[in-house]
């Protein structure tokens, strides 16, 4: 009943263009354990009032299988800026068609009235003690797409089987209820509440128990510089600052007010780089402020740069930085805790294709360290059942730039993050450290560990199956490469097949999916890399780390064997020509 999406398939018909048709209408998006990503626009395989309302459909008839009190706690919505003129689409629309789904049936639902950062939904599912919780958000993709996030009632993202279940229960809701379409309705219930004002009086109040130093931060000199990326989170940074008794941080005009067509970027993704930090650059520059802070659109990620003696800017890796923050929340905590024994219940996690800092902190600590798959739907719902028993979790972080430093929120936080950052920088000016000198120091206490991280872009499924398919039966079936250009392969690790070389019944311990593709490969000098496909862009990545115990300061030559490893992985095992890959170019 969209008439904007409606006027474009009908258009279509008459013109008789079959492949564009094919296109909205071949396949049905796949609800997975992200939920939903694909562009908005008109039909089956796009984003737009229908799918929104037969996957809420669908959501709501299988929490209501699992929840025998649903109707009494009820679920909560958010949505972020985004909006799509050309087929009515927008984020603010579809929450509200997905919140007047489930108030027909009876079930409250505490809509945002505004824009929010995407952690503010699992935070309230948790501070209210919901069933479930949906963003609405396509977070630092292109600016067509769109997105619908779920959380259920443990605060964390959906894993398997919930995504299946769901799914199934898509398909067989496909019908729009009666009055589907008229979202207006919501707005007479007593079944809509607005959680705005409560959420943003509690979040901030709890972040703050993260807060360990605030005299220094009422005093510090130290100028900050802040992006929204033309998404939501401004207000919320200048807020959580705020919270820290820290002076505001300049804010790049051009990008602090929401914007869904993102005109200063090529891509709203601060992980990109300095293509994205132009502008921060310059305003930093004008303003003599040392650190830029960077989130994408909806606020969950952050990036951060730093002015050098050299007038250089180094931007950080996501690696770098959750050693950083690893390293300072482990030391705020030790501070605060002069009973040893604690240090037993005490974790920290990180996804298995991220820098093994942590681990090497932990060893040397006495604290415990655990991996889990990429993604922080695995870090979330793992910290969820140490704190059920008793343990405190007190960080993850993945390398794309996600960081989880406060229990409130389980999953990645831009917000906390970015405060908590400005926090440890103002602690080390007063000892006259920078943030780039703070690393060194823990990389020489600790052991450098050194990153390197791409992809390439391919839109051709079949590409990326052989390219795989290739790599499990490099030298005859069922055998992996023994080595890689120069270097000795010593060790694989497949998690599409559950095969693993280490264990001694060749079993994975980390579950395994065979609908994404994943190999790790060790090195015999210590490397150790991994190819992955993306689960929400067409994209085949590879992480690779070289780790070198504490004391082992040749960082050039470190750097140089990596650089190698890197290239002979990109010559050998993609092969970019043979298969058309496209590079990422900065």
């Amino acid at each position: 009943q969209n008439p904007k999406t409606s006027a474009i398939v009908k258009q279509l018909l008459v013109e008789g263009n079959a492949g564009e048709l094919q296109k909205y209408f071949g396949s049905r998006m796949e609800f997975g354990t992200a939920g939903l990503r694909a562009a908005m626009g008109p039909g089956i395989s796009h984003m737009n009032d229908l799918t929104i309302i037969q996957t809420t459909q669908g959501f709501c008839r299988y929490l209501e299988k699992n929840f025998s009190d649903l109707k009494k706690r009820g679920v909560v919505i958010g949505f972020d800026a985004r909006a799509h003129l050309s087929s009515g689409g927008s984020s603010k629309r579809f929450a509200r068609l997905a919140a007047n789904t489930f108030i027909s049936q009876g079930v409250p639902v505490y809509l945002f009235s505004d824009i929010i950062p995407t952690p503010f939904v699992p935070y309230t599912v948790t501070h209210l003690k919901l069933c479930a919780g949906i963003m609405v958000t396509a977070s630092h993709n292109p600016k067509q797409d769109n997105g619908y996030k779920v959380y259920w009632e443990n605060g964390a993202q959906i894993i398997s089987p919930h995504d299946k279940g769901i799914s199934q229960a898509i398909e067989e809701n496909q019908e729009p209820w009666p009055r589907a379409w008229d979202d207006k309705l919501i707005d007479s219930s007593l079944l809509l509440h607005d959680p705005y004002a409560t959420v943003n009086k509690e979040y901030f109040k709890d972040i703050q128990k993260q807060c360990f130093y605030r005299n220094i931060n009422k005093e510090t000199n130290l100028k900050f510089v802040h992006t929204s990326v033309h998404g939501v989170g401004h207000k919320f940074v200048q807020l959580a600052f705020k919270a820290f008794d820290l002076s505001p941080p300049f804010a790049v005009p051009e990008q602090k007010d929401p914007d869904p067509d993102f005109p200063t970027v090529k891509y709203p993704n601060p992980e990109e780089g300095k293509g994205v930090l132009t502008l921060s650059f310059a305003l930093a520059e004008k303003d003599g402020a040392r650190i830029i802070l960077a989130n994408d659109p909806d606020a969950d990620r952050l990036a951060v740069a730093e002015k050098q003696e050299s007038g250089e800017w180094k931007v950080f890796s996501g690696n770098e930085l959750g050693a950083l923050l690893g390293w300072w929340i482990f030391t705020c905590w030790k501070n605060n805790n002069r009973d040893n024994r604690a240090i037993k219940d005490i974790y920290m996690l990180s996804s298995t294709v991220s820098s093994k800092i942590l681990r090497a902190i932990a060893l040397k600590e006495g604290f415990h360290f655990e991996e889990t798959l990429t993604g922080f739907k695995w870090m979330g719902n793992r910290a969820k059942q140490l704190m059920d028993q008793g343990k405190a979790v007190l960080f993850a972080f993945e390398e794309a730039i996600g960081y989880m430093c406060c229990p409130a929120v389980l999953d990645k936080d831009g917000v906390s993050a970015a405060v908590i950052t400005a926090e440890m920088a103002s602690f080390l000016a007063t000892r006259n450290l920078s943030l780039s000198q703070q690393l060194k120091a823990v990389y020489d206490e600790y052991g450098f560990h050194i990153t390197k991280a791409s992809y390439f872009i391919c839109h051709d499924p079949k590409v990326i199956q052989q390219l795989f398919d290739n790599l499990r039966n490099f030298d005859g079936k069922n055998t992996y490469p023994k080595s890689c250009g120069r270097f000795k392969v010593s060790g694989i690790r497949d998690l599409t097949t559950g095969y693993d070389s280490s264990q001694p019944d060749q079993k994975a311990i980390l579950p395994t999916s065979k609908s994404s593709q994943m190999i790790t490969f060790t090195f015999a000098n210590g490397g150790v890399a991994t190819m992955r496909t993306s689960g929400t862009e067409p994209k085949i990545k590879y992480y690779s780390e070289l780790c070198a115990p504490p004391g082992n300061s040749d960082v050039e030559q470190l750097k140089k064997e990596l650089d190698e490893l890197v290239n002979a992985l990109e010559k050998h095992f993609f092969q970019p020509e043979k298969n058309k890959l496209q590079r990422k170019t900065e």
